[in-house]
């Protein structure tokens, strides 16, 4: 067995997981060359929600991080995350779309790129990875996982082998909701090893509890990368910490080769950002404790403090065990999704008003009605037809890959934003979140045509921390 790999998270899923995405570039910029030199398999710095809460929150070019990163990180990969054909927004995008946003991603200094569908529909991760491949980066292709009575051994080593043949370099298991239990992750790594040839990475959540055991059995399984976040944001909703991960393998057939002494480096700069944000409010110490909820009603760490801001505002808070029991129903109901974005809000919201209405499915929201019509793609167990009937009635159902149904959008969207654009990536920001794009762009200007910044930020409405 050689060495584990390890990719560290800090700089994107740990500040999702636990600070919903808030750490700037200007937090993460005086530590990047000290992490370059620590020996990591990839930094995961960008991708998921940071596009999003950069450009929404923090007045910041989610394509300038990436960048000012790049400058400072010459050895070690930099890796993000992509969720196929919904890019990093919430609906799918045209394929001309998808495979500008790949390009310019490998462009601006992305290596890897992790690739995943909500419902583990492949055909909808065809086009992420066939432009991946052509731009030359390393396509890491990323099962959702989760538990119901499809997700067999077999369901998933017929999907890795499916990946592996569409293209992938590397596979991911990628438990969002922090369900995989070690001895489970034990016989899927096992399954995984036997049936693809491509390396294996692992990615859990501390959420239930698990995270550290679970990687160490994966790891005894023969799992090639492990996925990790530096202490002072690790556990809680975040990832198993990295110095105890590389402390406990140090010295076995596994030994990552990473120096704990390198390791306290980073971590000295990363604390005193924990305290600030723990003073702030914006690292909230609910996230940090163990929710076993989680493995019994498989409900993520995001899409609980959902659920609950939902009942509060209703005033129903008392009504909580009631939705976390209505979930995994409406979950059967709807063929079984994996509970990941957007797929976990969409069967949230479902069950709170299931619940608030006293009738089930009395009242259904759009995206709801979307997935049972087929506008994510295919449910990972077929709806029965008399309940397709009775949310859509005689609606026509999507059994195409839905981006087929999409024109080209890219020509449309530079006209729309001709009198903004500074740089080809601004097409992009542009066609994930329009409104905040524009925000954005309107503030840049306001900043860059002599309104000094405190007044531009004023001007857009954000406050510096």
């Amino acid at each position: 067995m050689s060495k584990v790999k390890i990719t560290e998270t800090i700089l994107r899923d740990a500040h999702q997981s636990l600070i919903a995405t808030r750490m700037t570039t200007e937090e993460m910029l005086p530590i990047l060359d000290a992490m370059d030199e620590v020996g990591y398999h990839s930094l995961e710095a960008w991708g998921g929600a940071t596009f999003d809460a950069c450009l929404r929150f923090l007045n910041e070019d989610p394509w300038e991080r990436l960048r000012t990163i790049r400058d400072h990180v010459k050895k070690t990969k930099l890796q993000m995350l992509f969720r196929g054909q919904n890019i990093l927004g919430y609906r799918h995008y045209s394929d001309d779309v998808v495979q500008y946003f790949v390009q310019k991603s490998i462009a601006n200094g992305i290596d890897i790129i992790r690739i995943f569908d909500a419902l583990n529909d492949a055909r909808n991760l065809k086009t992420a990875i066939d432009a991946t491949k052509k731009e030359g980066g390393h396509v890491q292709a990323a099962f959702s996982y989760t538990t119901g009575p499809v997700y067999t051994l077999d369901y998933y080593t017929s999907y890795a082998k499916q990946l592996e043949e569409m293209g992938a370099d590397s596979i991911c298991i990628k438990d969002m909701a922090g369900l995989l239990k070690p001895y489970d992750c034990y016989e899927l790594v096992k399954g995984l090893k036997s049936a693809v040839s491509i390396p294996i990475q692992l990615h859990t959540h501390y959420t239930a509890g698990l995270a550290s055991m679970t990687l160490i059995k994966g790891i005894e399984a023969g799992v090639d990368i492990v996925d990790t976040a530096l202490s002072p944001l690790a556990m809680g909703t975040s990832q198993a910490p990295t110095e105890s991960i590389v402390a406990t393998l140090q010295g076995t057939e596994y030994d990552t080769g990473i120096e704990l002494s390198k390791l306290d480096k980073l971590t000295r700069h990363f604390t005193p950002l924990r305290e600030k944000y723990l003073e702030q409010g914006l690292l909230n110490p609910k996230v940090l404790k163990v929710n076993v909820n989680a493995l019994l009603y498989q409900v993520p760490g995001g899409m609980l403090s959902n659920l609950i801001s939902q009942l509060k505002q209703a005033g129903k808070e008392d009504l909580l065990n009631d939705v976390l029991e209505e979930v995994p129903r409406v979950r059967a109901d709807v063929g079984y999704p994996p509970l990941v974005t957007p797929s976990s809000q969409i069967v949230g919201t479902q069950a709170v008003l299931n619940v608030l209405n006293g009738e089930r499915y009395k009242m259904v929201t759009m995206e709801f009605k979307g997935v049972v019509a087929g506008e994510y793609g295919k449910t990972p167990v077929e709806i029965d037809p008399a309940f397709v009937k009775q949310i859509i009635g005689d609606a026509e159902r999507i059994t195409c890959r839905p981006a087929d149904r999409l024109k080209p959008e890219l020509d449309e969207l530079r006209e729309k934003i001709a009198n903004y654009s500074e740089q080809e990536e601004d097409v992009l920001s542009y066609a994930l979140f329009e409104q905040v794009a524009l925000k954005f762009f309107e503030y840049r200007k306001a900043k860059k045509y002599g309104l000094d910044a405190k007044n531009a930020d004023a001007a857009s409405g954000v406050h510096p921390a």
